[in-house]
């Protein structure tokens, strides 16, 4: 057993963030502040994440014409479809996006341990914790959010059965690499197959979203959303669209106008106030198509750009003076002011009306590897200062802070669409992406260097506290997943239902995910 004073060490740190005068100060004052600036960046994480899903949801939205010839009449008949496939969009650019500050934050610790012959610890703990988050808190969470008695399930089976698959084989693979083909080390290839596997994923589960012979599980789809995100309403063509057509679309209410609703669906209550009427794009496609060509004309891109700068320096929004209690309106200016440096920042980043959101997309994730750097320096100095171990810190800190985005993704998705496949694809999907992406590529970056270099295999630093981590959290999720088959037996969905039931799952989630973090902290500390 180790004893504790070597876990929480008192020597002097001489790393410092900014200044080298940050190393005069005490241990403790010095990692308050880093543990402030942890917590500042975090908050930078969640206003970037924003402006990401609006750009993804352009990205994904985007259509293209297809023109249907009858043979015989040879009346031509157009129509638009997407570009992306339900499926696909889930497994790749929602659990893709929502996991790429664990993918970054391990490729930078990743790139910081070339030339060395043992990989860093920062990345892959990061990402277990990162997946014990997504199943348990943000299951935990998804469970609750439906209304009271409203039942919301997992429309396509097949496809969630596939991505479960993927995901459980993911943490398996990473346990047999580790302890298994070559216990402690990695070699290229095993981090090449890896990656590899990644692509397999989409495979398989485009395979069965299109139900193909032989590869695909033979169970029916019940009804889904049409779309895996529906046409947004732009502010400059509300005007337009209220002329046309009768769909209804929730928009995110003012108060939480920095959270993008990517997953609105079709009202069922038509008066509700919060609904508003868009075009159906089926019927009203042209007409839509030409007022937004018209509404871009009067309206320019560059001035879309200067009133995202305009945005991010206003501190009261219409919302903050409906509120009476005068306390709760200095609350909410302060909060304003601690993201004003953070807005401003993220007005940089082009419109997303451009190339389809691809370049604000692109761009996003390039603040968001910004903010991934900045937090592995932080997080190295908070090791150093106090002597935690960088495993525990990885497991709690980071994991939770970095997994913010899955937790917004899956809790729109929760609350807006009929069914629960989004909310729980992106859990299942990005906990594959974690490891055969955001574990995979940085471990073939630093084994293929050690392999051209050194011709020797990378090597796994405290292999076994990883490995264990592993074991407890396959143990609890089988737990999880057990509890969500029993719900859909039981009340045939799962996702909400009966509120105490719903409260019940949740604590229960909430205590699998508090045993994997005493276990894992305890195991890599040395205590057991």
């Amino acid at each position: 057993m180790v004893p504790f004073s070597s876990i929480l060490g008192h020597e002097k740190c001489g790393s410092y963030l900014i200044f080298s005068g940050e190393t005069y100060l005490g241990n403790n004052f010095r990692a308050f502040l880093y543990f402030l600036g942890l917590a500042y960046c975090f908050i930078g994480l969640s206003a970037i994440t924003a402006r990401f899903f609006k750009s993804m949801e352009n990205v994904v939205k985007h259509t293209r014409k297809v023109v249907e010839v009858d043979p015989v009449t040879k009346t031509e008949t157009v129509r638009f479809e997407k570009v992306w496939n339900y499926t696909i969009a889930d497994i790749s650019l929602l659990a893709f996006g929502t996991s790429f500050p664990q993918i970054s934050l391990a490729t930078i610790d990743a790139i910081q341990n070339i030339g060395k012959l043992y990989a860093g610890g920062l990345g892959p703990g990061t990402l277990v914790g990162s997946a014990a988050f997504d199943l348990f808190p943000i299951h935990a969470v998804c469970v609750v959010v439906p209304k009271a008695g409203e039942l919301k399930k997992i429309a396509d089976l097949g496809v969630w059965l596939v991505e479960l698959f993927w995901s459980f084989w993911a943490y398996i693979w990473l346990y047999i690499i580790l302890e298994i083909w070559t216990p402690n080390v990695v070699t290229l290839w095993e981090a090449l197959l890896t990656v590899l596997q990644y692509g397999l994923l989409l495979t398989h589960a485009y395979a069965q979203d299109k139900r193909w012979p032989y590869i695909s599980l033979p169970i029916a789809r019940d009804e889904r959303p049409e779309d895996w995100v529906p046409e947004e309403t732009p502010y400059f063509l509300q005007e337009a669209q209220e002329k046309v057509g009768c769909s209804e679309i929730k928009h995110v209410n003012e108060e939480n106008r920095d959270t993008v609703d990517i997953f609105s669906i079709h009202s069922e209550n038509p008066t509700d106030p919060l609904y508003v009427r868009v075009p159906r794009i089926d019927d009203d496609a042209k007409i839509l198509n030409k007022a937004t060509e018209t509404m871009l004309e009067d309206t320019h891109l560059f001035t879309i750009w200067r009133q995202q700068f305009v945005d991010a320096l206003r501190l009261e929004i219409p919302e903050s003076k409906k509120f009476r209690n005068v306390y709760l309106h200095i609350a909410r200016i302060f909060w304003q002011l601690l993201l004003l440096p953070w807005r401003y920042l993220f007005a940089f980043v082009p419109p997303y009306q451009i190339a389809h959101g691809w370049i604000s997309f692109i761009c996003s994730l390039i603040f968001i590897s910004g903010i991934a750097y900045i937090v592995t320096k932080i997080t190295d100095l908070i090791s150093c200062v106090t002597g935690i171990n960088a495993y525990v810190i990885a497991f709690t800190a980071l994991a939770s802070g970095t997994s913010w985005p899955d937790l917004v993704a899956s809790k729109i998705a929760a609350e807006r669409q009929k069914t629960a496949d989004s909310a729980i694809a992106n859990i299942t999907c990005s906990n594959s992406v974690n490891i055969y992406v955001g574990i995979g590529v940085p471990w073939l970056i630093d084994t293929l260097y050690n392999f051209i270099a050194y011709r020797e295999p990378l090597r796994i630093q405290n292999a076994g506290g990883l490995s264990f981590s592993l074991i407890v959290f396959f143990s609890t999720s089988v737990g999880c997943i057990s509890v969500l088959v029993l719900r859909r037996i039981i009340f045939g969905a799962e996702l909400g239902g009966p509120r105490l039931w719903a409260w019940i799952t949740c604590a229960f989630f909430m205590l699998l995910w508090i045993i994997f973090i005493v276990l894992s902290s305890l195991k890599v500390s040395g205590f057991i």
